[in-house]
Formats: structure tokens, C-alpha cells, sequence
């Protein structure tokens, strides 16, 4: 009886001992870490579950940033010189890449995409991901400024400056809204993108032959134009200080005519319960005859570190988080803007989402911040000089002339924007 106690009590510690060395020999999952803006970080939320159930050797994980963009790139940049970044991979706005590449940050991804890793992108998605001949991010989604119009007030939307001033008066005086058109004025990036729009429908550059053109004629006139929206009462003053809750706010209220804003707001001003449901079309900027309607690029992508330790995982993770059906579940559940030309012409999405079509139109026609490492130098500049035009505090012509010569300066104190 003693016998078989002890060799029943053998067995059990050996069992015991096969199971700890079992859980011991198996292999640890390897980590990824993703930093994100916040409303990225929830809006993928399931698809990382669903990437961590589908790769179980790889445990995804999602560092939930900043909402602002500044705030975002300000943290990766904190981590990033010290150093010890414990991040994998970042979500990046399309104005970082030239600094955080140039910088020695960021993993080329042709080696581990492939040379032909856009072929799939829409027209206006590829621009901003490359940058000195290598290909340095992969956009999730697509974003460019829009134009948003009342259906109900008006047969078709403004196509020229006049023509939105003239719709925004007459529906003025009939006492059908109280402003005719709200934007994105304050001082910060939200009104570099609004100018840039501007600039170009007027017949700017915010660089020419790779300088700053910003005290041109046309320039002067894009930002009078908008100070000049202000004194006509068309555009309220607080336009100032608006960002793009602010706008939104204004115009899904019924409170004005027409709206600057980007993609994300169609679906905030079509929501279940919304007064404005069903009553808002979408368009690009307006300009003058023979200049073209643009929209600021303004997209999120994906860059791997190349301080990771585990960069095919941190791969796996981005092509998975880009994938076609990621993009569709994106776009169905959250609004979000495609980049793949798949997912556009996809027939179930453009049921759910008739705007689809007008959407890649617009990003088709996308234009670029300038593509530089100094370029939040660059637009601090320019928002806080255009900011003063719109306030009333300088006028366009000496505003602009300011902006030029510190742009300027800025060139020659970092040896150029390139």
C-alpha cells in the first residue's frame, strides 16, 4: 500500500513537472505596438481582436494617443529620441513622412511590400507615402478637404468664389440661415489645409520651383478673400477660432449654408436623429474660371519603426490592418474613406454609401502639403499670418509679405525644404 502511495505521488510531481516545462518550452507570442490617434484606436479596435485571433503567434497591441495631430507626432517624436521607442509601428499623418524618413526613423517598406505595393491605391491615395525613393508608408484611410452644401437651399453647389458669395447672400437676406459659409481658422493645421484650398483655386503655389510663393498676387488675394468673407458677414468672426468641431457644430445646426470640413462629418451630419439627414451633398473647393478645384490630401498610414525588434510581425500587422476587407469593415461601421480602388468600386459599400463615387472623385483631385522635413515649421508660419489677416489685425498684402520672408528665412536657416 506504501508502495503504490508513493508511486501514485511520483506520477502526480511528474505531472506536474511535464506541465510546467510544457507551458515553459511554448513559445512566447511576439509583441507589436502600434501608436494611434484616438479615434483610430477605437474605430480598430476589432479588427485587432480579430488579427490577434487569427495570428496567434503575434499579440497585437494598441497605444491609444492624443485626439490632436500635433500631440500624436509630439509623443512618437518624444519616444523616438530617447531612444527606446516602444513602439513597433505608427499610424502617421501624410505630413510627417519627409521628417520622420529623413530622420532615420522609418523602415523602407519596398523591400518587404514589394515595388508594386500602391498598384491597388486610388487616384490621390498614393500621393505622400514616398519620399527620397523609398517607400516609407502605407495609407489605412483617405482624407481630403471637402465642401459641404444644402441640398434643400440650393439646386447645386458654388463653383467659384462669387458664386459662393452670391448664394450665401441671397439665402442671407431670405432669412433661410444666418451664416452663409463657416471653415477652419484657427491657428493651427486645420487652416493651412482651408488655405491651401484657396491658394490654389485662386491660382497660388505655397511653393514654387521648391521655394515659398507666398506674397504673390495670388496669394494676397486668397487670404484677403477670406477676411474679406468675414467683413461681408458671410463667415462668422469667431471663424477665428474655429476648428472642425467648431464648423460642424454650426452647420449641423442649420445655422449655415455651407461648410468646410473633411469626410468624417458626412456621416455625423447623416446619422440617425440628424435634422440635416439626407440634405447635404459634398463637392471640392470653389476656385476661379480656369483653375482647378482641389482638395488638401490629408490621409493616415501606416510606418514601421526601424528601431522594432520584430518588424515582419509588425508587417503582418500592417497589410493585415490595410487589407481590402479591413478597409471595407472601416468604411461600413465608421465612415472611413477607402485608398484601395478595390473597396471604392466594391458594389455592397457603394449601396451603404452612395457618396463613394463623389468621394473618390474628390480624391482624385488631392493635392499635397509641401512634401519637406521642415514643413510643421513651415505651416506654423502660415497659420499664424493668415490667422492675423482673417482677425482684421494686418492686412493681406503686408500679412503675406511676413509669411514670405520668414518662410524664407526658415529656407536659408535649414538649407533648404527639401
Amino acid at each position: 500500500m506504501n508502495q503504490r502511495r508513493w508511486l501514485l505521488g511520483l506520477a502526480c510531481v511528474l505531472g506536474s513537472l511535464l506541465l510546467v516545462l510544457g507551458l515553459w518550452a511554448k513559445p512566447a507570442r511576439e509583441p507589436v505596438s502600434i501608436l494611434m490617434p484616438a479615434p483610430f484606436a477605437d474605430a480598430t479596435a476589432e479588427l485587432v481582436e480579430e488579427f490577434n485571433r487569427e495570428h496567434p503567434e503575434i499579440a497585437l497591441t494598441v497605444t491609444r494617443g492624443p485626439l490632436e495631430t500635433e500631440a500624436v507626432s509630439d509623443l512618437a517624436i518624444s519616444s523616438l529620441l530617447l531612444g527606446n521607442s516602444p513602439y513597433d509601428v505608427l499610424l502617421m499623418d501624410v505630413t510627417w513622412t519627409p521628417k520622420y524618413a529623413r530622420a532615420g526613423w522609418l523602415e523602407p517598406l519596398e523591400p518587404w511590400l514589394g515595388v508594386d505595393a500602391l498598384v491597388d491605391l486610388a487616384p490621390g491615395a498614393e500621393l505622400g507615402n514616398s519620399f527620397d525613393g523609398h517607400l516609407w508608408r502605407f495609407p489605412l484611410v483617405a482624407d481630403m478637404g471637402l465642401l459641404f452644401w444644402r441640398t434643400d437651399l440650393m439646386d447645386s453647389p458654388p463653383r467659384t468664389p462669387a458664386e459662393l458669395e452670391a448664394i450665401s447672400r441671397s439665402l442671407q437676406e431670405k432669412g433661410q440661415v444666418r451664416w452663409g459659409y463657416v471653415w477652419q481658422g484657427r491657428q493651427y493645421e486645420g487652416l493651412s489645409c482651408t488655405y491651401l484650398e484657396v491658394l490654389r483655386g485662386f491660382g497660388g503655389r505655397w511653393l514654387r520651383d521648391g521655394s515659398p510663393d507666398l506674397n504673390s498676387e495670388a496669394a494676397i488675394t486668397a487670404s484677403q478673400w477670406l477676411r474679406q468673407l468675414v467683413d461681408q458677414g458671410i463667415t462668422p468672426p469667431a471663424v477665428a477660432n474655429m476648428a472642425e468641431p467648431q464648423a460642424l457644430q454650426v452647420f449641423e445646426s442649420g445655422d449655415a449654408a455651407l461648410m468646410r470640413n473633411w469626410p468624417y462629418a458626412w456621416a455625423e451630419l447623416n446619422k440617425e436623429g440628424s435634422a440635416l439627414a439626407g440634405k447635404v451633398g459634398i463637392t471640392t473647393m470653389v476656385s476661379l474660371p480656369n483653375e482647378p478645384h482641389v482638395a488638401t490630401q490629408g490621409s493616415w498610414g501606416f510606418s514601421v519603426l526601424s528601431s522594432s525588434k520584430h518588424k515582419q510581425a509588425a508587417i503582418e500587422a500592417l497589410q493585415f490592418l490595410t487589407s481590402t476587407a479591413a478597409q471595407k469593415q472601416l468604411n461600413l461601421n465608421w465612415g472611413y474613406t477607402p485608398t484601395r480602388l478595390s473597396v471604392f468600386n466594391d458594389p455592397e459599400l457603394v449601396r451603404a454609401n452612395p457618396i463613394l463615387p463623389e468621394l473618390q472623385s474628390a480624391l482624385a483631385d488631392a493635392v499635397l502639403r509641401p512634401l519637406t522635413p521642415i514643413y510643421a515649421q513651415l505651416s506654423d508660419l502660415l497659420y499664424r499670418e493668415v490667422n492675423t489677416v482673417i482677425t482684421g489685425e494686418i492686412a493681406a498684402a503686408p500679412a503675406m509679405d511676413n509669411l514670405q520672408r520668414n518662410s524664407l528665412q526658415l529656407e536659408r536657416s535649414t538649407r533648404g525644404v527639401q
